[in-house]
C-alpha cells in the first residue's frame, strides 16, 4: 500500500509538471497550431434625397451602394496565406435621369509568406491580384457606346518580393522587383481602340480593320505598396492602401499610383457612416470618349491620360456573417 501510494504522488507530480510544460509551450508559440481566420461583411450605404414645392429647387435622386467582403486568412509557424476577396457595386437614380453605375469592382486578392524565425518581422512574399467589373460603363448621358465592360478592363498582378509587417494584419511595406502586370481588354471593339494601354488595330486610308488589336498587355517591373489600419479615434477607423508600380520594358521611371484610404465611423454593431477616396494614375490608360454621330458603329476619340479621382460618402447598415 505503501508503494502505491508513492507511485501515485510521483504520477501526479509529473502530470502537474506536464500540465505547467504545456501551458509555457501554449504561451511561448502561441499560433504555432494551424487555424484558419474567417471574415465576412455585408454593408448596404443608401442616400436619398426628396423636394416637394422647394422654391430653391433640386431633383429627387436616390442612391444604393453594396458591398461584400470576405476573408480566409491561415497561419502556421512562421508561414502565413491570407486571401480576400470585394465586391462593389453603386447605383444612382435622378428625377428624369436614366439609372447610372456609380461604383463597380470585383477584386481576388492572396498572399502566400514565410519569415525564418519569430524574430525577424521581415517576410518573404508572394503576391496576386485581380481585378474586374460587372456591367458596362458608360461617359453618362451617352448611353450608346461602352467605354469599359466586364473583363475590358481587367487587371492581374503577380509578384515575389520582400514584405515588412511587425503586426502585418494592421501595418504592411512590400517591395517587389520581379512583379508581371497584365492588361486585359477582351472586347474587340474597345481593343481595337486601344483602350486601357493595348495595342490599337492597324487600319487602312479608309478606316478598316486590316490587324485586330491586341486584347492582352503584358508588363514586368517593380511594385511597391504600403498598407495601415488603425482606430484613429473612439469608432472611428481608418485603412489607407497605395500602390507604387513602374515598368522595365516601357517607360521605366513613369509610376503608376493607386491610393485609397477610408474611414469608417463606427455607431454600433449595425449601423455605420463611411467616407472614402480613390485617386488613380496609369499613364497607360488613356481616356476615351465614346461618339456615335455618324454611323451606329461604336468610335472613340482618345483625350490622353488623366489623374482619377473618385470619393464616397454613405451611411448605412453593416453584417457580419
Amino acid at each position: 500500500m505503501k508503494k502505491v501510494l508513492i507511485l501515485l504522488i510521483v504520477l501526479s507530480v509529473n502530470y502537474s509538471n506536464a500540465q505547467s510544460d504545456s501551458t509555457v509551450v501554449d504561451t511561448t508559440f502561441r499560433g504555432s497550431f494551424p487555424k484558419w481566420k474567417n471574415k465576412n461583411i455585408a454593408t448596404l450605404d443608401v442616400s436619398e434625397v426628396a423636394f416637394v414645392n422647394w422654391n430653391s429647387g433640386g431633383s429627387n435622386s436616390i442612391s444604393a451602394l453594396l458591398g461584400v467582403a470576405s476573408q480566409a486568412n491561415y497561419k502556421f509557424k512562421h508561414f502565413f496565406w491570407n486571401n480576400n476577396i470585394n465586391i462593389r457595386y453603386g447605383i444612382n437614380k435622378q428625377q428624369e435621369q436614366e439609372l447610372r453605375k456609380t461604383e463597380d469592382l470585383v477584386e481576388v486578392n492572396s498572399s502566400v509568406g514565410y519569415r525564418r524565425d519569430s524574430l525577424t518581422n521581415w517576410f518573404y512574399t508572394s503576391r496576386f491580384n485581380f481585378k474586374t467589373q460587372f456591367t458596362n460603363g458608360y461617359t453618362y448621358p451617352n448611353t450608346s457606346n461602352a467605354i469599359s465592360k466586364i473583363m475590358a478592363p481587367g487587371y492581374l498582378f503577380y509578384g515575389v518580393g520582400i514584405e515588412y509587417g511587425k503586426n502585418i494584419e494592421r501595418l504592411s511595406v512590400y517591395f517587389s522587383p520581379a512583379t508581371t502586370k497584365s492588361t486585359f481588354v477582351l472586347d474587340q471593339e474597345l481593343a481595337n481602340a486601344g483602350a486601357f494601354g493595348v495595342k490599337p488595330a492597324i487600319l487602312d486610308e479608309q478606316g478598316n480593320v486590316i490587324k485586330n488589336g491586341e486584347q492582352v498587355r503584358n508588363e514586368f517591373g517593380i511594385l511597391i505598396t504600403n498598407a495601415y489600419e488603425t482606430e484613429i479615434a473612439t469608432n472611428i477607423y481608418m485603412k489607407h492602401a497605395v500602390n507604387f508600380y513602374t515598368d522595365y520594358l516601357n517607360d521605366f521611371g513613369n509610376i503608376d499610383v493607386d491610393w485609397q484610404v477610408n474611414l469608417d465611423f463606427k455607431v454600433n454593431n449595425y449601423v455605420r457612416a463611411n467616407l472614402g477616396s480613390h485617386l488613380k494614375y496609369d499613364n497607360d490608360v488613356k481616356n476615351l470618349m465614346a461618339i456615335n454621330e455618324v454611323t451606329e458603329e461604336e468610335e472613340y476619340v482618345e483625350e490622353g491620360a488623366k489623374v482619377q479621382w473618385k470619393q464616397i460618402l454613405g451611411i448605412g447598415v453593416v453584417v457580419d456573417f
